[in-house]
């Protein structure tokens, strides 16, 4: 029995640890003119602190940090009543917390190019069908 209950216990799966970018960037229009000052804007977990937050950076973007600044925003206030005898309260939507991000000069995180490149390819592929349907029309008038 001991022998079958450890072979058991091998041959179990564990589950698959799928992990989140912890440090996301955001992609918006603040974020992307402070680009151009090398600042980054990441959503970062409330417990993070400063060093934290520039280590891990370092670590996931192989980037060099020189500042990090922090901001706290705290969750609105909301009302909410439901059902036709409850009684009204109010309650608060979650913190964010979102780290300013300074690079050294020359880093780069893309942000907005993995974006571009796609929208790119896009427009690649529909000037080559353009130019496609182009040639057969010359072609189909040439045979006329």
């Amino acid at each position: 029995m001991a022998k079958a209950e450890t072979k058991a216990t091998k041959t179990k799966v564990k589950k698959a640890e799928v992990k989140k970018p912890v440090y996301i960037p955001r992609a918006t229009e603040k974020a992307y003119f402070e680009q151009a000052k090398r600042t980054y804007i990441f959503v970062c977990p409330l417990d993070a602190s400063k060093v934290a937050i520039k280590k891990a950076i370092e670590k996931e973007y192989i980037v060099t940090v020189e500042d990090v600044r922090v901001l706290t925003r705290k969750g609105k206030k909301t009302r909410f009543s439901r059902g036709k005898h409850a009684y009204p309260g109010t309650t608060y939507r979650r913190d964010h917390k979102f780290a300013y991000v300074t690079l050294k000069e020359g880093d780069k995180i893309a942000v907005f190019e993995e974006e571009k490149a796609s929208s790119d390819a896009k427009s690649d592929k529909k000037a080559e069908k353009k130019a496609d349907k182009k040639a057969d029309k010359a072609e189909k008038k040439g045979d006329k």
